[in-house]
Protein backbone atom coordinates (compact mmCIF):
# COMPACT_ATOMS: atom_id res chain seq x y z
CA UNK A 1 0.00 0.00 0.00
CA UNK A 2 1.60 3.12 -0.89
CA UNK A 3 2.43 5.77 1.96
CA UNK A 4 1.25 9.36 0.80
CA UNK A 5 3.44 11.04 3.32
CA UNK A 6 6.73 9.82 2.23
CA UNK A 7 8.60 10.20 -0.82
CA UNK A 8 10.89 8.09 -2.95
CA UNK A 9 14.00 9.29 -3.84
CA UNK A 10 15.81 7.06 -6.55
CA UNK A 11 19.38 6.52 -6.71
CA UNK A 12 18.86 7.05 -10.56
CA UNK A 13 17.52 10.21 -10.64
CA UNK A 14 20.74 11.82 -10.00
CA UNK A 15 22.95 9.77 -12.60
CA UNK A 16 24.57 12.01 -15.13
CA UNK A 17 24.82 9.18 -17.22
CA UNK A 18 21.68 8.03 -17.97
CA UNK A 19 18.84 9.87 -20.48
CA UNK A 20 15.76 11.21 -19.09
CA UNK A 21 13.96 8.29 -20.90
CA UNK A 22 16.27 6.00 -18.64
CA UNK A 23 14.81 7.77 -15.35
CA UNK A 24 16.92 10.56 -15.03
CA UNK A 25 14.76 13.84 -13.15
CA UNK A 26 16.89 16.19 -13.27
CA UNK A 27 18.91 18.24 -16.01
CA UNK A 28 22.68 17.79 -16.76
CA UNK A 29 24.17 20.83 -14.71
CA UNK A 30 22.24 19.90 -11.68
CA UNK A 31 23.32 15.81 -11.52
CA UNK A 32 26.49 14.14 -11.19
CA UNK A 33 28.25 10.66 -12.58
CA UNK A 34 27.70 7.44 -10.57
CA UNK A 35 26.54 8.77 -7.74
CA UNK A 36 26.22 6.97 -4.64
CA UNK A 37 23.49 5.79 -1.83
CA UNK A 38 25.76 7.13 0.68
CA UNK A 39 26.04 10.62 -1.16
CA UNK A 40 22.46 10.75 -1.42
CA UNK A 41 21.38 10.00 2.06
CA UNK A 42 24.40 12.56 3.08
CA UNK A 43 23.10 15.55 0.57
CA UNK A 44 19.39 14.78 1.85
CA UNK A 45 20.78 15.38 5.63
CA UNK A 46 22.91 18.27 4.28
CA UNK A 47 19.84 19.74 2.92
CA UNK A 48 17.80 19.18 6.14
CA UNK A 49 16.00 16.66 5.46
CA UNK A 50 15.25 13.36 7.79
CA UNK A 51 15.87 10.08 5.89
CA UNK A 52 13.75 7.56 6.92
CA UNK A 53 14.34 4.33 5.22
CA UNK A 54 17.50 3.59 3.04
CA UNK A 55 16.99 0.45 0.66
CA UNK A 56 20.63 -0.27 -1.26
CA UNK A 57 19.03 -3.46 -3.23
CA UNK A 58 15.74 -2.15 -4.38
CA UNK A 59 16.05 -2.48 -8.62
CA UNK A 60 14.77 0.99 -10.21
CA UNK A 61 11.68 -0.37 -12.05
CA UNK A 62 13.21 1.12 -15.55
CA UNK A 63 16.18 -0.32 -15.28
CA UNK A 64 15.10 -3.78 -13.48
CA UNK A 65 18.69 -5.82 -14.32
CA UNK A 66 21.13 -3.35 -12.36
CA UNK A 67 20.76 -2.96 -8.10
CA UNK A 68 20.35 0.39 -7.70
CA UNK A 69 18.70 2.03 -4.40
CA UNK A 70 16.84 4.49 -2.96
CA UNK A 71 15.96 6.70 0.48
CA UNK A 72 12.56 7.55 1.81
CA UNK A 73 11.88 11.17 3.03
CA UNK A 74 8.93 12.82 4.66
CA UNK A 75 6.54 14.39 2.64
CA UNK A 76 7.87 18.27 2.56
CA UNK A 77 6.69 20.13 -0.97
CA UNK A 78 7.04 19.25 -4.35
CA UNK A 79 9.20 16.53 -5.37
CA UNK A 80 10.94 18.35 -8.00
CA UNK A 81 11.69 21.54 -5.00
CA UNK A 82 13.48 18.68 -3.17
CA UNK A 83 15.44 16.85 -5.80
CA UNK A 84 16.83 20.40 -6.94
CA UNK A 85 17.74 21.23 -2.75
CA UNK A 86 19.38 17.57 -2.78
CA UNK A 87 21.27 17.98 -6.21
CA UNK A 88 22.70 21.40 -4.42
CA UNK A 89 24.22 19.63 -2.05
CA UNK A 90 26.03 16.86 -3.78
CA UNK A 91 27.27 18.71 -6.51
CA UNK A 92 29.07 21.11 -3.62
CA UNK A 93 30.07 17.92 -2.34
CA UNK A 94 31.96 15.82 -4.69
CA UNK A 95 33.21 19.64 -6.14
CA UNK A 96 35.28 19.85 -2.33
CA UNK A 97 36.41 16.38 -3.04
CA UNK A 98 38.17 16.67 -5.85
CA UNK A 99 40.31 19.91 -4.32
Amino acid sequence: MKDYERIVIWLDYFNKILKKSRGRRLGLAKCIFEPTLNELSDAAVAAGFEVIEKNENARFPRRPYLRSGYITLPKSGPKTAVLDRISKKMILKRTKQKR
